[in-house]
């Protein structure tokens, strides 16, 4: 099964016509649309989160050792 052809998603629109009538369903089809919207920005939130502290983990481990080269210079022997 390759997925709902063209007679599916006639039959999906007639069963919501049917179910919450003609003038509901654009009000249905805004609050979808919102709803996805903010689930996308949620997770592109989320994902720049991380990406941030994954940037930051790693300057931070450069840093430490950068500071542990400076502090562990000896004298020629």
């Amino acid at each position: 099964m390759s997925g709902i052809g063209a007679t599916g998603i006639i039959l999906l629109v007639l069963v919501a016509l049917l179910l919450f009538g003609p003038n509901k369903l654009p009000e249905l089809g805004r609050a979808f649309g919102r709803t996805l919207r903010e689930f996308k920005a949620g997770a592109r939130d989320i994902m720049d989160d991380d990406d941030r502290k994954d940037k930051d983990s790693s300057r931070s481990e450069v840093n430490r050792s950068e500071n542990n080269d400076k502090d562990n210079k000896r004298l020629p022997d």
